[in-house]
């Protein structure tokens, strides 16, 4: 089951303009656009395509990843297991930094990032599979498609 990219909406409270002018950004849950508002608001409207997204509580640690499906940015709070992109519906696995290990094809030499655990890694360069896991040695084969 994915993840809520953002909590329920709190009830609004009165807004007042920071002194700096800081702003923040989030992207649209509509049309997924980048948009700028200033600190201290609890939601956004888009001008674009007038969806009001709301923005999660000051101190929300926000992350980002691509869409499997789509390659969408997808925003997320920092910590969630998955994320469903709210364009093709694809359910994302978000890994943290130390969740991920890398590797170079044994093809083209491309370095790939894969899941930790892993037991092969698929090039998207050149589609060559390369065996990852505790062995020292790795056995390396293509992947027709």
């Amino acid at each position: 089951m994915p993840v809520p990219l953002a909590p329920y909406p709190t009830p609004p409270v009165p807004f007042t303009q920071p002194a700096n002018g800081a702003q923040s950004q989030l992207v649209c849950s509509g049309c997924r656009n980048l948009l700028l508002y200033p600190v201290g608001a609890t939601s956004v409207c888009c001008a674009v395509c007038n969806v009001v997204t709301a923005v999660p509580p000051p101190g929300t640690e926000m992350a980002q990843l691509v869409c499997g499906g789509c390659h969408t940015l997808l925003m997320y709070i920092r910590g969630a297991t998955s994320v469903q992109c709210s364009c093709c519906h694809t359910i994302n696995l978000a890994l943290e930094a130390n969740q991920v290990a890398h590797v170079n094809c044994g093809n083209c030499r491309m370095l790939l990032m894969y899941q930790y655990g892993a037991r092969s890694v698929k090039c998207a360069v050149c589609n060559f599979v390369t065996s990852v896991g505790a062995s020292t040695s790795s056995t390396e084969h293509k992947f027709n498609t």
